[in-house]
């Protein structure tokens, strides 16, 4: 009765000493989150069916090329498949880990023949100088993981494979937001490109006008030459534009995977709208935002860490069980006579390291802190993103409002200069003038537009392209 009732109590001991773990309790840092963004106005305001795409999130531009083009980043490009990679190697790490949770089972097969040296000590009589020795044993052992090395180990890893997997979703948002505006930037180059060329053409009829009115008599020399100022300087400045979508073109190339010197895109014909994007509440950009929960999983890393670090200070306590059959010939060589068999467990404890454990767990403690002021920066550098590009939207649309009525102006002096000129009222230097304005206005109006979808890619990264939190669970999930 006394055995049993021992045997009762070493089972609870155990058990207990099995649910027991050093890490400390795990919370997210705390962060102060605003209740509204402060950029968005009446005119953001989002309505409740609203919501970006996780997959495809530039589908809103309603632009076919663009929709062509960014698959291939996932595809292709090197940087995402290194950032798969690693992701790879986190979850392969993880399994390591999770090892530990279960017994070791192994296999030996032994056959020698062995010499002993005739001078040996305490030789005796019927100990053979040459003899065999051939075994064959099974074992097993298995670590009680009485203080939670293993478990927290566990739990490391699986947040550093979340991390991982935040991480990828990270590199893959920024590559196809990259690959967005470089897209548009080049989009808008193509723009310019075709006012320029309508402007050379003006600027060649007016040329020929002023000739003709200079054959004539009627215009100065110093008119001619006005004129093909205008003209040469329209020119150098499409060669420039032709010169910088070179370089856009090439960015595309290298995002999508593809050698610059193999790969090219037509001149865009069609404008794209800049679209109405939703942007929630701020509370919600925290689970939205993929390398927010990357910072926060690699804090919860760091606190398990904390736990395994700690465990060092106490035994490892394994179980051992092996058995098998050893013998001097082949024949009878598995019988029992030749059995043979251990058990019991194994205790291994340091007991004095010059202080190296008490260093580790400074260590992991220093390493939470600094991941949990990496998070809280990450977080603010999110809210901040998202702020930027909700004022550039806000403000630049009113610039663009009031720059398209700048144009309207600009294109009527610009009609106005020219029949003056044609009556004799006014010299070519006041057509130049008007040229030069409304020309500066048509480009500054493109290049407003372009900046436009520019602040709406970066407003859709920064809210984290669809992603949310909710990816890394179903990922969990399907890992267990």
């Amino acid at each position: 009765m006394a055995k049993k009732t021992l045997a009762v109590a070493v089972a609870l001991v155990v058990v207990s000493l099995g649910a027991c773990s050093f890490a400390p309790p795990y919370h997210a840092p705390a962060t102060a989150i605003p209740t509204h963004f402060k950029e968005a106005g009446p005119w953001q305001t989002a309505r409740p069916a609203d919501r970006i795409e996780h997959n495809g999130w530039w589908r809103v531009f309603n632009d076919p090329v663009l929709d062509r083009l960014e698959p291939q980043v996932a595809a292709a490009n090197p940087d995402v498949a290194a950032a798969v990679a690693r992701h790879d190697e986190a979850a392969a790490l993880l399994t390591q880990a999770r090892a530990g949770l279960f017994p070791t089972v192994g296999a030996e097969v032994d056959v020698e023949r062995d010499r002993q040296s005739a001078r040996r000590p305490l030789r005796g009589v019927d100990q053979p100088n040459v003899y065999g020795s051939n075994t064959l044993e099974l074992g097993a052992s298995y670590d009680l993981d009485l203080w939670g090395k293993v478990r927290n180990e566990v739990k490391a890893g699986g947040a550093e494979l979340d991390a991982a997997s935040a991480d990828l979703a990270s590199l893959r948002l920024s590559l196809e937001a990259s690959l967005a505006t470089a897209y548009f930037e080049l989009n808008g180059l193509d723009r310019q490109a075709q006012l320029l060329d309508d402007t050379i053409a003006a600027y060649r009829r007016a040329l020929q006008l002023t000739v003709s009115r200079h054959n004539g008599g009627i215009a100065s020399a110093l008119d001619v030459s006005r004129a093909q100022t205008q003209l040469e300087s329209a020119q150098a400045a499409a060669e420039d534009i032709k010169a910088r979508r070179a370089l856009f073109e090439h960015a595309i190339a290298t995002v999508t995977g593809v050698p610059a010197s193999q790969f090219s895109l037509e001149p865009a014909t069609a404008t794209p709208h800049v679209p109405h994007i939703p942007v929630g509440i701020p509370a919600a950009l925290l689970q939205r935002r993929p390398d927010v929960a990357a910072a926060e999983r690699r804090v919860a890393a760091a606190n398990a860490q904390i736990g395994v670090a700690k465990a060092a200070f106490f035994p490892d306590i394994s179980l051992g069980l092996a058995g098998g059959f050893q013998s001097d010939t082949f024949s009878p060589w598995l019988a029992a006579p030749n059995e043979l068999w251990s058990i019991g467990p194994d205790l291994m404890m340091t007991l004095f390291d010059g202080g190296r454990r008490a260093a580790v767990v400074r260590e992991a403690r220093a390493q939470l802190a600094e991941n949990g002021a990496d998070y809280k920066a990450t977080v603010l550098l999110a809210f901040q993103q998202v702020e930027d590009n909700l004022a550039l939207l806000h403000h630049l649309g009113d610039e663009s409002t009031r720059e398209n009525a700048a144009l309207d102006a600009a294109q009527r002096t610009l009609a106005l200069s020219m029949s003056r000129y044609r009556d004799g009222v006014v010299s070519y230097l006041d057509v130049v003038t008007a040229q030069t304005t409304a020309l500066t206005t048509q480009i500054s109006a493109l290049e407003l537009h372009t900046r436009r979808l520019k602040a709406a890619v970066g407003l859709i990264e920064a809210l984290g392209g669809g992603w949310s939190a909710q990816s890394l669970q179903t990922a969990a999930a399907a890992a267990s």
